[in-house]
């Protein structure tokens, strides 16, 4: 089976206008297409709400054979295969929550090579039964798109070390595939600095990529970050807010399902329509909000960083995080979320006064986080001295709880390899631990506690260093105050 694709980019466009309906691609979606279509490694940073998905689906919709979708959550899977059928798409997604009898449909039609698009998560795509299917040497395997890199970043050395071991899959693919078989990589994210891109290009293992970064700089988005004194005072805080922001759609992002139950509980008493978004809700409840949230039933969702990755709705006016993230990736990622329709919109962090005497939860948090990671990494790095040299992953993980943890730290620092996706070896390496976590959660706190312009901190700390350092944005808290100063 050979691939075929479009013979001229005018047939690319005539797809892309009778699927989606637009008239041309915004810059740079052209270009990564044709990266895409031409088998040439891509890195894409493009900012949320900038259409880094059809980037991916036109290649994989004009082509024979199959594109592979790795991503993180089953909500963002659902919400762009959903997308995906209502315009008559073929897309399937293999996640836990299905039934054996829907496995099974879709395994076959994996092996009958009915699929263009399968989206999928890391341990799902390491799984047993999708890996034989994958090898066998007649299924065409076009791409592999990694979709929301940043999480190998984040995720990849603790809880959800698979992450780790994605670039071994497609050397590992190749020797069961016909002589001159291409299987390109691309990694699509929102937010990525200088030192998560090159994490990203060395775990994949992309050969020579095309690097797409577009710059995350929004006008119409409003940054503010205030000093809340007491955990009732937060409250109160973002009750004014919400006040005042009455028929708009919104969102409130706190740290744990906890937070999320008990906010959304006491904001329905106070006679609000809301609902808390966490992991923990099953695919119908996630469902159900996000379908009422879409739809204008509750003008706003308390929820966790599980709600809004790949969920598209342009008129979103404010997003508050009641709790600051632990990473300056995560909040621009969340902020981003706001006015994608370019009409203005607010994004409102609210953090304890800088003591956390009178309100120690964010230090206890951003605590509690680290210590969290930080045990992980010890408890996998005390059983290093009990790994054998060379080995198989799931034996190793079945042997020792924090087995799979403890091999993907290895491969952090340097001293593993992995020999294909299921096996490795222990090599003499860096010694280094990783101290990024501890540098992200300093960075953030210098951004919250900066009083020069928030966007010029933010587009220096992603790498958009070159703007005229006298330049300041005029619509974030710090630039109004010096204008009105």
């Amino acid at each position: 089976m050979t691939n075929s694709t479009p013979t001229s980019w005018d047939e690319v466009r005539a797809a892309f206008q009778k699927i989606w309906g637009y008239e041309d691609f915004r810059p740079p979606q052209g270009e990564i297409i044709r990266s895409l279509l031409a088998k040439q490694d891509a890195l894409i940073i493009m900012p949320t709400g900038g259409g880094k998905s059809i980037c991916f689906q036109l290649p994989a919709l004009l082509q024979t054979g199959l594109t592979l979708v790795v991503s993180p959550l089953v909500a963002l899977m659902e919400n762009q295969v959903q997308e995906l059928r209502e315009r008559n798409l073929t897309a399937e997604l293999l996640h836990s929550e299905l039934s054996s009898y829907q496995r099974r449909q879709i395994l076959k039609a994996l092996e009958q090579q009915k699929l263009k698009l399968l989206y999928l998560s890391p341990e799902t795509l390491l799984s047993k039964p999708v890996w034989e299917r994958l090898c066998q040497p007649q299924l065409t395997i076009n791409g592999l798109i990694l979709d929301e890199a940043h999480c190998l970043v984040q995720w990849g050395e603790t809880f959800r070390p698979a992450y780790r071991r994605i670039g071994a899959v497609r050397p590992a693919l190749l020797k069961l595939k016909p002589p001159g078989t291409k299987i390109v990589l691309a990694a699509f994210t929102a937010t990525a600095d200088p030192v998560a891109q090159k994490i990203i290009q060395e775990t994949l293992q992309l050969q020579h990529p095309a690097v797409f970064r577009i710059n995350p700089y929004r006008s119409n988005l409003n940054l503010a970050v205030q000093i809340v004194w007491t955990p009732r005072g937060r409250k109160q805080k973002l009750l004014k807010f919400i006040q005042q922001k009455q028929q708009t759609t919104g969102l409130v992002y706190v740290r744990t399902r906890r937070d999320s139950e008990n906010l959304a509980m006491w904001l329905q008493q106070m006679g609000y329509a809301t609902a808390s978004y966490h992991a923990g809700l099953t695919a119908e409840e996630r469902r159900a909000i996000e379908s009422d949230w879409l739809g204008g039933k509750i003008p706003f969702v308390i929820c966790t960083s599980a709600f809004g990755m790949g969920i598209n709705k342009p008129d979103v006016r404010w997003v508050v995080h009641f709790h600051a993230p632990l990473l300056l990736s995560e909040y621009v990622q969340e902020i981003g979320r706001a006015g994608r329709d370019g009409k203005p919109a607010q994004a409102l962090t609210l953090i304890s006064e800088p003591t956390g005497w009178l309100d120690p939860e964010d230090k206890q948090r951003q605590k509690f986080f680290a210590q969290k990671a930080r045990s992980l990494q010890l408890q996998a790095l005390q059983l290093v001295k009990k790994l054998p040299k060379t080995g198989e992953v799931d034996a190793i993980a079945r042997q020792f709880p924090d087995g799979a943890i403890a091999l993907s730290l290895l491969h952090s620092c340097g001293q593993l390899h992995w020999l294909d996706p299921f096996h490795y070896i222990i090599v003499a390496g860096s010694k280094n631990q990783s101290i990024i976590e501890l540098q992200t959660a300093k960075q953030i706190n210098r951004y919250f506690t900066t009083k020069q312009c928030r966007w010029q901190f933010l587009l220096h700390a992603f790498g958009f260093a070159a703007l005229d350092p006298n330049w300041h944005c005029g619509h974030c808290d710090n630039c109004q105050q010096k204008a009105n100063g």
